[in-house]
């Protein structure tokens, strides 16, 4: 019997992919783990390995279509089996164990979603029923299959779970039964499935967006296209982000000028005495992550989130720094950034950019961020505002170095001039510790301390 090949799930928020390319041909033969197509999800490319010995026989599906994780879309089996799926990929995985699942290559990351046993046996339950479980924080040994024990769960059974007790903060609840919303048709965003304030005020929103008339249909002006291209993959994620950031933060923009004349002769000297010993020359985004990092520590107000109606002041610094690839924008997390030396954060955001622009990097290192720094400096561009990159709290903005006549002690002198911009959620604070914030990284970047930014 031919061995069907799916499409694995490649992260918890992966839910389609593209097909990019098949390594091999229909027809052709192949060894298990084997890497036989290469797929692109909104963060990186993977290879899928063959699940077993045999001719591999490929399903209907073109370059560039775009496919749900756990699509059937080879059979490995015999020269004359054929692409016929006689199960779909839910209701296999649903039949066998984790361990059989199909091998993902080692550039992957492969995510554990082993059922929890119950009085010694496997839950079996079908991937749509372990999403819900998992958003909602729901263990799935308590569960009840709707067919019996001994049956697999299904997501109707873990909605009727759902359905036994709401949690709901005493202001939610008093703001729902006020507007008359059924709480059961509330997504939760809090701690453990509970409902927030925040949670109704956007049901709210979207009844009344609902009840409201459909915006007028915009005509496009009658002018040649010269080429389409769908908003989706990278590029969508991108807007989609970019656009719930804009209207879901309360925005503010601090800009300031900042004398980087001792910092930028620092960032010289180190290039010439660490290049052998760290095997790299220093950046500015090296140092700029170290600078941010001793601030962040400075100001743990900054290094914080909106989690539902708690603000959550973070422990670890990890921070993001903004890369340009072919396939779009992505940022790339260093973590415990306070805790590195400056070779070690050098190295490490290489190897990152090396992974972003091959396609190759893990979903990984593209999250966990609490802070995140993007330059334009390399274009020439002065100062800007950089859009907040969520659950973050800030982001900032860095723009040229450039000698600008300024006065000194009196006296008009060139120096070396930068401006910073910060961008922050006024929802997690206020102007003036924020503005406090960005004038410590003033001080640290016009007085730099070599010995503090490189241990």
């Amino acid at each position: 019997m031919a061995e069907e090949l799916f499409i694995p799930q490649l992260g918890q928020t992966v839910e389609t992919v593209t097909i990019i390319s098949w390594h091999v041909k229909d027809g052709d033969q192949v060894k298990q783990g084997q890497e036989v197509l290469e797929v692109e999800t909104d963060k990186a490319v993977f290879d899928v390995e063959a699940t077993d010995d045999g001719f591999i026989h490929i399903g209907p599906y073109k370059i560039g279509d775009i496919v749900p994780v756990l699509t059937v879309v080879a059979v490995i089996g015999e020269t004359d089996d054929q692409f016929e799926v006689k199960q779909s990929a839910s209701e296999v995985l649903q039949d066998t164990p984790l361990e059989n699942a199909p091998a993902v290559s080692s550039t992957t990351t492969a995510v554990d979603t082993k059922p929890a046993p119950l009085d010694g046996e496997r839950v079996f339950a079908s991937p749509r029923a372990r999403k819900l479980a998992a958003e909602k924080h729901i263990d799935l040994a308590k569960v009840t299959p709707s067919g019996g024990s001994g049956t697999r769960i299904r997501e109707q059974d873990v909605e009727a779970y759902l359905t036994r007790g709401v949690k709901v903060s005493p202001v939610a609840k008093r703001l729902a039964e006020e507007a008359g919303l059924d709480l059961r048709s509330i997504p939760a965003s809090g701690a453990r499935g509970k409902i927030t304030r925040l949670d109704v005020e956007k049901a709210l929103a979207g009844k009344a967006a609902a009840a409201a008339p459909a915006p007028p249909v915009i005509p496009m002006p009658k002018v040649e296209v010269s080429e389409r291209m769908p908003l989706k993959g990278v590029r969508g994620i991108i807007a989609e982000r970019m656009a719930a950031s804009a209207h879901s933060t309360a925005r503010v923009t601090l800009l300031m000028d900042v004398d980087a004349t001792k910092f930028s002769a620092l960032r010289e000297k180190l290039k010439v005495e660490k290049e052998v010993e760290w095997g790299f020359k220093v950046g500015y985004n090296d140092l700029l992550a170290k600078v941010c990092a001793c601030a962040l520590r400075r100001f743990p107000f900054m290094n914080a989130r909106i989690n539902g109606d708690v603000i959550e002041q973070l422990a670890q610094v990890n921070i993001g720094i903004a890369v340009d690839a072919e396939r779009g924008l992505f940022v790339p997390v260093i973590r415990d950034v306070d805790q590195k030396d400056l070779g070690t954060i050098g190295r490490e955001f290489r190897q990152r950019v090396e992974e972003v622009r091959s396609g190759k990097i893990s979903p990984e290192h593209l999250s966990g961020g609490t802070f995140t720094i993007t330059n334009l400096g390399m274009y020439d561009v002065d100062g800007f505002t950089p859009v907040i990159n969520l659950p973050e709290a800030a982001i900032l903005g860095v723009g040229r170095i450039s000698p600008r006549a300024v006065v000194l002690d009196g006296e008009i002198v060139a120096r070396q001039m930068m401006m910073l911009s910060l961008a922050f959620d006024h929802r997690v604070v206020d102007g003036a510790p924020a503005a406090q914030f960005l004038q410590y990284l003033k001080d640290l970047i016009e007085a730099p301390n070599e010995v503090t930014l490189t241990k």
